[in-house]
């Protein structure tokens, strides 16, 4: 099947970008809603200035839809982006969020879509072991959390920050995928990425409710700056 995806630049949309086309699947496009709320409860934020270079990176065709940041805006925008793409179903990588794959769902329903989800309801620290285990390199770029401090932001996901995730959500109910918006990623490198990303500037944003590591310039491996 032909297929697009709601990508966001973090772990699980390339992840289960990566599922589909493992599974045979042409993903060929790259669908990003651009929402002006930072705080929106469908969509992720944080440096979506990175887009362009993420899509470069994998070869894929990036498509952005602007939208005011309402939670109607912002599915009104997702719905003209794919209004009308020649593809025979949409991918998410939405792992236990009701609330977000209703949405994604009516919204693919209206326009004859398939929507996919293989992330959809795994174990989420299994699930988190075989994004790394594939090669889906991550870093932490938000934290909105009781016990996810501003010491998270900039590492990167790996065996022993996954095992650190598992003990806050027993701890604590921090969901270890983030699928509440207790953190956010930022993919580095992937199977599908012809070169990888190398940050050059960024800063720590810290805020009343978290903090941000905000890329401020980047280029893919092996570009002159």
């Amino acid at each position: 099947m032909r297929l697009s995806v709601l990508f966001s630049g973090g772990k699980d949309s390339t992840y289960a970008m990566y599922l589909m086309e493992q599974q045979g699947h042409q993903v060929d496009t790259l669908v990003s809603v651009i929402s002006a709320d930072k705080d929106s409860w469908l969509f992720h934020t944080p440096n979506l200035n990175l887009l362009p270079l993420q899509a470069m990176a994998m070869q894929k065709r990036l498509l952005r839809a602007p939208s005011q940041g309402s939670e109607e805006g912002d599915l009104q925008a997702l719905r003209q982006a794919l209004c009308g793409m020649d593809v025979d179903g949409v991918v998410t990588g939405a792992i236990a969020s009701d609330y977000q794959w209703d949405r994604m769902n009516g919204v693919c329903e209206s326009l004859g879509l398939r929507l996919f989800s293989p992330l959809w309801r795994k174990d989420q620290g299994m699930l988190l072991r075989d994004m790394v285990d594939a090669g889906i390199e991550a870093m932490i770029v938000n934290v909105s959390a009781e016990g996810l401090g501003n010491e998270w932001l900039g590492r990167m996901l790996d065996a022993e920050v996954i095992e650190s995730l598992e003990m806050l959500s027993a701890s604590r109910g921090v969901n270890p995928s983030g699928e509440g918006g207790e953190y956010e990623t930022l993919v580095i490198d992937s199977p599908m990425h012809d070169s990888c990303l190398e940050i050059l500037d960024a800063e720590r944003e810290i805020t009343r409710d978290g903090g941000r590591f905000t890329v401020k310039k980047a280029r893919l491996k092996g570009e002159e700056e």
